[in-house]
């Protein structure tokens, strides 16, 4: 009888261990997702900028590798 007794709780631990695993694996899923939407947006940004960046420099006045004036 202890022998079933103890079977039993080991199953139980394992099932509760198992339930919890679950539960982490689910959180972590969802925290890298999150993650994963935020670096796509961030590297849609970045393109952008980028673009204005490079349309900013088109469109300047002057060449930018130029000395200053006073050389």
């Amino acid at each position: 009888m202890s022998e079933t007794g103890t079977l039993s709780d080991r199953i139980d631990a394992l099932e509760v261990r198992v339930a919890f695993q679950d539960e982490t694996i689910e959180t972590l899923n969802n925290t890298i997702t999150a993650q994963w939407q935020q670096i796509d947006a961030l590297t849609r940004q970045v393109a952008g900028l980028n673009e204005r960046l490079q349309q900013a420099e088109r469109l300047a006045p002057g060449a930018t590798d130029e000395p200053p004036p006073h050389y």
